[in-house]
């Protein structure tokens, strides 16, 4: 073990927290590093610091276990985490354009006051566009479609359009300060030990801290709301589920948990703030509603289930068949958490059968999942978090010519799928020697 001099002379040893920390914190100023070079940091230097950070967490989550609960204190906790989160801002996106997307709406949202209803595209010969905000333009993905983004989201953009025009790093800040909101609702949730998992975790690191992934900001009203409604105060609860799923719909998903004991009058709450946020867009003549329902009807990357099933029937019915059995799984489990609601929904169980059957899963959709993940870790999500991180193995990051841009090699998502489907076997494994063991009967 390390050790560090005293004032007095004394030596003392490094703890296994800081140890941990400190590995963990030059590996993320090392991707700093490489992200502020030219071109995208090389594929193996990033997924060799995705695994060392994610085994230095994971030991030290499985460390900590075994240790009397103070073991961990929240100021080392989130102290690291905002140190990770520092490097994040230092470094700036890798693998994503998404935040030229993000940038050019919160102009547009400035300038006409909604980002919604004029594709990109419009503006490619706007003598009125600025020449840094037409170099974004030029950088943004599919401009012949208007914004996918909520408004509760593209009010973020705004915010950071008003901090700074065109920087991406104003945005970076907005979602960290965010996130780290996040880290601190989960804390009502579960120990430190648990949260560890999710504020030290390496892909909401990068996602959140390095890339401005904005879907922080509906994960952290989720959050909110879980919180509020584990204290009963389930008005406070529907205002947030209105604006978690005004920043994205998939929020829709827990509203039902979450509200499973409310009124009537809670419910109203709920919808009058949906309808409050959306209401001054469709006045001015468009919402994000329309993207969303060309993004569900057509587009595909990294599936699991229906990547399965799409080879063998045509691509509606498969997307028809993975909609039927995500909405049998959550009557399911909703009839099943009905009897039990004073408990946290799972989270991790809904989102991870959303993600399982949907037709995209980009690395950053697990932002939905994790932090419920820390509140009942799991081997299946949190290897998860790891192995969805080849689906950045793509044709573009490869600079392969011979392959489509988004494609994978044939390896990437059988071993993807097949590190999570083994970490499933093993929690269940484990749960079924949990059950099998009985105490054993008095007086023998």
């Amino acid at each position: 073990m390390r050790s560090v001099r005293s004032p007095a002379g004394a030596t003392r040893a490094l703890s296994p927290v800081d140890a941990a920390g400190l590995g963990c914190a030059l590996a993320y100023g090392g991707l700093a590093w490489l992200a502020r070079q030219p071109g995208e940091p090389p594929l193996a230097s990033f997924l060799g610091i995705a695994a060392g950070t994610s085994l230095l967490t994971f030991g030290l989550y499985a460390y900590l276990r075994r240790r009397p609960a103070d073991a961990l204190t929240v100021g080392r906790l989130f102290g690291w985490a905002v140190v990770f989160r520092l490097c994040g801002l230092a470094g700036g996106p890798i693998y994503e354009d998404d935040f030229y997307r993000y940038l050019w709406d919160g102009y547009r949202f400035a300038q006409a006051g909604t980002p919604y209803g004029v594709a990109p595209e419009a503006f490619f010969t706007d003598p009125t566009v600025p020449a840094a905000f037409q170099r974004i333009l030029d950088q943004v993905n599919y401009p012949e479609l208007p914004t996918i983004y909520g408004p509760v989201t593209e009010l973020l953009f705004l915010a950071a359009y008003g901090l700074r025009p065109g920087s991406v790093a104003a945005l970076q800040i907005l979602v960290v300060i965010v996130d780290l909101v996040a880290v601190g609702l989960l804390l009502r949730l579960a120990p430190p030990r648990a949260v560890l998992l999710y504020a030290w975790c390496p892909l909401v690191i990068k996602e959140v801290a390095f890339t401005a992934h904005p879907d922080i900001a509906a994960v952290g009203l989720l959050l909110g709301a879980v919180a509020l409604g584990r204290r009963d105060r389930l008005r406070a609860a529907a205002v947030c589920l209105g604006l978690a799923v005004g920043a994205k719909v998939l929020a829709a998903l827990l509203v039902p948990f979450v509200l499973v004991r409310a009124r009537p009058s809670d419910w109203a709450v709920f919808a009058a703030v949906l309808a409050a946020l959306y209401a001054p867009f469709v006045w001015q003549g468009g919402t994000d509603l329309a993207t969303l329902l060309v993004f569900a009807r057509e587009w595909e990357f990294n599936a699991a289930v229906f990547g399965l099933l799409s080879p063998w029937m045509p691509a509606p019915l498969a997307r028809a068949a993975c909609g039927a059995a995500l909405a049998c799984g959550l009557a399911w489990y909703y009839a099943r958490y009905r009897r039990e609601p004073a408990t946290v929904p799972r989270g991790d169980w809904i989102y991870g059968a959303l993600l399982a059957l949907w037709p995209v899963v980009n690395p950053w959709y697990l932002l939905w999942l994790l932090p419920f993940a820390a509140i009942r870790p799991s081997a299946w999500a949190w290897t998860a978090s790891v192995a969805v991180l080849l689906a950045y193995v793509t044709g573009l990051n490869l600079d392969d010519l011979h392959m489509d841009p988004f494609a994978h090699p044939a390896w990437v998502r059988p071993v993807e799928y097949g590190l999570i489907l083994l970490a499933l076997a093993y929690d269940a494994r484990r749960s079924a020697l949990r059950r099998s063991v009985r105490p054993a009967p008095e007086g023998a």
